[in-house]
């Protein structure tokens, strides 16, 4: 799915055409689409198909560079929910993509030039087809790829789509669940393949098995961390102009 964008009113900017954010969820495409008022478009599902025809749909109207912006599950043993992972590359099903390295200088140096500065670590993003949800897996997962940051399942299809027209790739991600932490059947019950989520298959994991509610109110938490480092990077990223290629 495709978040609408209004009309710029970003001044001193030269190129008009937008950044294709890609996202996984529904609420990670509305922190990137802000208040559409600065050349983002945002794409988002949770199934591949659906966001690679999204993807390609807003790529043909035309980009300056894509973005692969939202949460991410911790890989590296000592991220704590909320840390922003800059990727220098995405190491995924396609193989070991680099990312733009100009552009994702210009995005760690506005975030390291900002109060969220401590936050901020780049290094290897991991990309994979289906979620990962154990801790033993996260750790696995690192281990294999050389020492991986965070893991998602939109970069490698960001990565190669960018790759295939030209454009500069770049990867913002915040830590949701850390490395440590198992995810519990309910945390997932109610992604939808559009990305959007809904309470009913939450409620009825829940029921079939309480002892996962201390679980999924930990993740709550980390959730709302994440969300909130999201929305200040991408204040931050807009105000200074990092989030647009030169």
């Amino acid at each position: 799915m495709t978040v609408p964008a209004t009309p710029s009113t970003r001044a001193g900017r030269n190129d008009a055409r937008p950044v294709i954010a890609v996202a996984g969820m529904a609420f990670e495409a509305r922190v990137a689409q802000g208040d559409g008022h600065d050349d983002v478009v945002a794409v988002f599902a949770a199934r591949a198909d659906l966001l690679d025809r999204a993807l390609k749909s807003a790529l043909q109207r035309g980009a300056s560079g894509v973005i692969s912006f939202g949460t991410a599950g911790g890989l590296a043993p000592d991220l704590e929910p909320g840390t922003i992972v800059i990727a220098d590359a995405v190491d995924g099903p396609f193989g070991r993509i680099e990312t733009d390295v100009a552009w994702s200088a210009r995005l760690a140096g506005a975030l390291q030039a900002s109060p969220l500065a401590a936050r901020v670590r780049r290094g290897v993003e991991a990309a994979v087809a289906k979620p990962l949800t154990g801790a033993a897996d996260k750790a696995a997962l690192h281990r294999s790829t050389g020492g991986a940051l965070a893991v998602d399942m939109e970069s490698h299809l960001a990565a190669v789509a960018a790759a295939a027209r030209g454009l500069p790739f770049a990867v913002c991600r915040a830590i949701v669940d850390p490395a440590w932490r198992s995810l519990p059947k309910a945390a997932m019950a109610g992604l939808r393949d559009d990305g959007s989520t809904a309470i009913l298959p939450v409620l009825r994991e829940l029921a079939r098995e309480p002892a996962q509610l201390g679980g999924l109110l930990r993740i709550a938490a980390d959730a709302r961390a994440a969300r909130q480092s999201l929305a200040a990077a991408r204040r931050v990223l807009v105000e200074s102009g990092a989030l647009f290629p030169a």
